[in-house]
This record gives C-alpha cells, structure tokens and sequence, in this order.
C-alpha cells in the first residue's frame, strides 16, 4: 500500500513539474519574442496614430475604426500579437517613437529623405498618387493644363510645390475641404492631392460636380508605410513581413476598399 502511495506521489510530481515546465516555457517564449523585437509591452504591438484622421483612423459611435486600424489588428495578429492602439496628436507621433510611447506609428506617413535619415519604414501599404481635381465641366484634359491657371492648394503641403513647379498660380487655402470646395464654386480651376483623399471624398459625396485627373509622370507617387526607430531592425522585418502577407491574400485590397472605395495599395 506504502509503495502504491509513493508511485502515485512520484507521477502527480512529475506532472506539475511538467505542467511547470511546461507553463515556464510558453512565457519564456513570449518574454524571448517581445525582448527580440523590443516591444513595449510583451505581447502586445503599442501601435501610435492620430485618431481623428477619416478614413486612416478615427471614432465612430465612440469605437476607434479606419483602415489604418484594421491594418494594425491584421498585422499584429499575422506577428502573433495584439494590437493597442495609441491617438496621438500628428506633431507628437514621430516624438513619441523616441520616448518609447509606442513601438510603431501607422498615420499615412510618407517615405522622405529626411524621416529616413532617422527611422525605419516597413514594406510600403499605400502607394499614394496625386490627382488634379476639376469640375466635370472644365476643358482642362491633363495635369499640365494647369499652366497658367489658378490652383487651390495649402502653402505648405507637396500638393503646392507641384502645382507651382507645372506653372500654376497658387490660392492659399486651410484645408483640402476648403481647396476642393472653391473647384466646386468655380473659383480656381482646380486642386492638387492625393487620390485616396479624393477616394474618402468621393465616397462621402457621390453626386460631387469633380472629375479626377492623373497626374502621370509628372508627379511621383509616394510609399506610405509604418515607421519604427533604426533601433528596431527585426520589428522593421516582421512588420514588413506581415504587410507583404496581408498585400497576398488581399486584405489590404478588401480594406482599401471598404474605406476608401478603391484601392490606394498598389503601385
């Protein structure tokens, strides 16, 4: 009876130590992979964005949505992860990579020389390209009709150093709403930016009196991808790596699509 006793003591040991083991392995694993990638937060990709940038991400009925939302749940889960979301204002978010607020930034952001200089950008997600928007009406055919012509564009933005460069006449204006809004009454010929602002625009008004003009080759596209700092090399690879798997299967199509109403992913 003593010997049976201790047999059983011997095997309920050694399933706890295994259970043990077992249980110390799975958490080694995930402290292994966030110490390997950096993250913040083991398990968890800390992922920083504006929140209030339609249809990139913003609220609806008080829930945080947008493509760059659904983009970040999709690419944390393709690494294994879970996605936490951060709203940051715009001027902040790049800062905030330093301070080590989030692991990543997902905000439309471009590929330039100068961020470059400083950050890692994944496999790009969005190739953005600038249109010309005009009224339905005008006899303006391609981008280079612009010579000469009055163009509503913010000062500051790329949007303008184009439209000067073509020979335009620049009309200051605050925002791309109020630029496509003097299109509409007729007071400029037309407007520079990018055709998945035009896309999101659209969308909200269908019955818009515009029409869209390519810009060709006279404008070269932008990579908009997800930043990390020069620090984070593997994440950079993962990242990019998910992005890639997402671009295959056609979930970044599917997501274009449905906040964009085309697809803003290809080149």
């Amino acid at each position: 009876m003593k010997s049976w006793v201790k047999k059983l003591g011997v095997a309920v040991l050694g399933l706890g130590l295994a259970v043990t083991l077992t249980a110390c392995g799975s958490n080694t694993s995930s402290s292994s992979k966030s110490n390997d990638l950096g993250l913040q937060k083991s398990g968890t990709l800390t992922i920083g964005l504006e929140g209030t940038f339609q249809p990139y991400s913003y609220r609806k009925d008080g829930k945080l949505t947008g493509f760059e939302v659904d983009l970040g749940k999709a690419v944390a889960k393709k690494m294994g992860l879970k996605a936490k979301f951060v709203p940051t204002k715009f001027d902040s978010l790049v800062a905030g990579l330093d301070t080590n607020k989030f692991d990543v930034v997902m905000n439309n952001m471009s590929e330039t020389a100068a961020r470059k200089k400083k950050y890692l950008f994944s496999t790009p997600y969005i190739y953005s390209k600038s249109q010309l928007a005009v009224k339905k009406n005008s006899s303006i055919s391609k981008i280079t009709d612009i010579k000469g012509k009055k163009v509503a564009e913010t000062t500051t933005s790329n949007n303008a150093t184009d439209a000067k460069r073509l020979g335009a006449t620049i009309t200051p204006t605050d925002s791309f709403q109020q630029s496509i809004d003097l299109v509409s009454q007729g007071r400029v010929a037309g407007t520079i930016n990018s055709r998945e602002s035009f896309y999101a625009y659209f969308k909200q008004n269908p019955k818009a009196n515009i029409k869209l003009i390519d810009s060709g080759d006279h404008i070269a596209s932008q990579k908009i991808g997800a930043i990390v700092t020069k620090q984070h090399p593997k994440m950079q690879k993962q990242i990019s790596k998910a992005i890639q798997e997402l671009r295959k299967d056609g979930t970044l199509k599917k997501l274009s699509n449905k906040y964009f109403g085309g697809n803003v992913t290809d080149k």
